[in-house]
């Protein structure tokens, strides 16, 4: 039959693709990269400004150029004022225009208003500029619009001579200027261009130093690891700065180590659940053999043996039914629990007999439950959690240098009822739990509060109550020792299964 998965999987119709999906890209080049983006954006950044900035330029340029041209007039004009009253003669008038490229030269004083040279003199003036007080906006678009559209008009251009009351007006054609203007601007040009690649060049080395650097060891790092993760030559290994590289290559150390660590533990699992699942197999055949001697001894009439047949009997079937379940939990999932309303009370009982607890130790255990206390939940799989607590309790009890004179050792079990929620105490005055305990409480082969523990247990216990839909925490308390709290909602009840009850009338 095929998978139907497989129509929502492209890896799965075709293998090459999923291949190259797991392989590692290769690092881009020099100025394929990062880099290379960087240094063409920071081109085109610099250049945007550079154009930004021609507009005014262009403008300030234009304004210069003609302020100039009026001032060389201004000074032939007062020579040729210097003359009065005597007439320039035309051939010099001639060589004074040529001189100042204008067409005619008009000199403004005292309210009046005297021509003093001019040649060919054009019937009509296409623009007229005063250079008195010329505004940036009205700058630039004349500027423009003498690049766009000049180059065959006649301009007239009037302005004050320095601070006097005297001013000067030429006539004269706008083709020499747009020319000076289209020269500034190439070479506005070509300055930007060589800057914008000097400082992007710059840039280009700086950043790449600074930055893609780093950024690619922190790359290739991750190729190299996800390539192999188990060998530790492939784990990181940054500078001591303090920027954020550095602290992101400290973070991808400290990842990748913790990583190596826990593929380390799944291995470990992985071996050891297949061993497990080896004993299992074997373990399970033997336990059906003394299961079936154990049914014997209920005929036995020995007193002594007849009141320890029943608690032998339920031991043998909980092993036998641990080791059914074996290969389930090596599937990372326990069973799914079968739930009944169980008296709790009994269920405490039992773990207490299973600890079988020394009376020559000294340690207590106390039951604080209500006879009629029921929890709806999987006995067996609670057994293990309550049994799970109370014998780390125990073994927190029975650990060197604890019991000194005068000092009360206790495993209390308390529970209670409130609405569909029940809630389990187990407590104890132990030693309490180390830091290292509590930090890694409930993870596998890093919980253990004893040398030479696995954790294994409290890491099942919570599995367990989760799959119930309930917590299991560990309680702050004031005085020494741990309390693990533990809380089980009752199953919601379907309206279809409340009304099919025999005591509800329809």
């Amino acid at each position: 039959m095929p998978n139907q998965d497989q129509g929502d999987n492209p890896s799965a119709e075709n293998p090459a693709a999923g291949e190259a999906a797991r392989a590692p890209c290769a690092p881009a080049g020099l100025f394929g990269g990062l880099s290379g983006k960087l240094l063409w954006l920071t081109v085109v950044f610099i250049m945007l400004a550079e154009i930004l900035i021609f507009f005014p330029s262009v403008a300030s340029m234009r304004v210069r150029w003609l302020q100039d041209r009026l001032n060389t007039a201004a000074a032939a004009a007062i020579v040729i004022d210097g003359l009065q009253p005597v007439e320039l003669p035309r051939a010099l008038q001639k060589e004074t225009l040529e001189a100042t490229g204008t067409k005619a030269i008009v000199l403004r004083k005292d309210g009046t208003s005297r021509l003093l040279a001019t040649t060919d003199m054009p019937t009509s003036v296409d623009e007229s500029y005063d250079l008195t007080d010329v505004p940036p906006v009205t700058a630039i678009r004349d500027a423009l619009d003498t690049l766009v559209f000049g180059g065959g008009r006649m301009i007239r251009v009037y302005g004050p001579v320095g601070d006097t009351n005297t001013g000067v007006e030429v006539v004269m054609k706008d083709r020499p200027l747009r020319r000076a203007m289209f020269v500034y601007s190439r070479n506005v040009l070509l300055l930007s261009v060589l800057i914008s690649l000097f400082t992007a060049t710059l840039i280009f080395f700086a950043i790449n130093r600074i930055l893609i650097g780093p950024i690619r060891r922190l790359t290739g790092s991750m190729q190299q690891f996800s390539s192999d993760p188990d060998n530790p030559a492939h784990i990181y290994i940054g500078d001591g700065g303090r920027d954020e590289l550095a602290v992101a290559g400290r973070n991808l150390t400290s990842m990748q180590m913790e990583l190596q660590k826990t593929l380390k533990q799944q291995k470990n699992l992985a071996a050891l659940g297949l061993a497990v699942s080896k004993i299992n197999h074997d373990m399970r055949n033997i336990l059906a053999s003394a299961q079936l001697m154990s049914d014997r001894l209920v005929d036995v009439d020995d007193p002594m043996v007849k009141s320890f047949a029943p608690k032998l009997l339920r031991t043998i079937d909980r092993a036998v039914g641990y080791t059914t379940e074996v290969l389930s939990y090596g599937k990372a999932s326990e069973s799914a629990p079968r739930r009944r309303h169980i008296r709790l009370l009994e269920l405490t009982q039992d773990v207490k007999d299973m600890l079988a607890i020394d009376p020559l130790s000294g340690i207590e255990f106390a039951e604080q439950i209500g006879a009629e206390l029921e929890v709806d939940a999987d006995g067996e799989q609670l057994f293990r959690v309550i049994h799970n607590l109370c014998r780390n309790a125990l073994q927190a009890l029975t650990s060197p240098g604890e019991g000194g004179p005068g000092s009360v050792r206790r495993i209390t079990v308390s529970a209670q009822r409130v609405g569909s929620v029940v809630s389990i105490t187990v407590d104890d005055t132990g030693p309490g739990m180390p830091l290292k305990a509590r930090q890694n409480l409930f993870a596998a082969f890093r919980g253990s509060a004893r040398s030479g523990g696995t954790g294994l247990g409290l890491t099942i216990a919570r599995e367990l109550v989760l799959a119930h839909g309930g917590t299991i925490a560990l309680v702050e308390k004031p005085t020494v020792g741990t309390q693990f709290r533990i809380e089980i909602p009752d199953r919601p009840v379907s309206l279809e299964d409340y009304r099919s009850r025999p005591h509800i009338e329809k």
